[in-house]
């Protein structure tokens, strides 16, 4: 499902203008984005939970040269931690 999938089912669903609708899904990634980018976590209840971690700084080899070692810096990633209502629908998936 694509962002423009989503606007035009909520859309359909709502009764509202799709130009609006695609308005207000932007704005709320975009607002999602800022926190993560400011070092906060989001928690979207019975969604799950978007989370700044960090990766520690390691050792890396290029395939080309293995004998060779790179220094790989240490960096923030977000990791995504599903919410039980949706590891539970996903797992329904598994019994099917």
């Amino acid at each position: 499902m694509t962002k423009r999938d989503l606007v035009v089912r909520i859309a359909g669903e709502t009764g509202l203008i799709q130009n609006k609708v695609a308005e207000i899904v932007q704005k709320t990634l975009d607002y999602i984005a800022d926190e993560l980018a400011e070092g906060r976590d989001i928690e979207l209840r019975n969604f799950g939970v978007f989370e700044i971690q960090t990766r520690k700084s390691r050792k890396g080899r290029n395939p080309k040269r293995p004998q060779e070692t790179v220094a790989i810096p240490e960096r923030k990633i977000v990791k995504f931690r599903a919410g039980r209502e949706l590891k539970d629908r996903v797992a329904k998936l598994a019994k099917v």
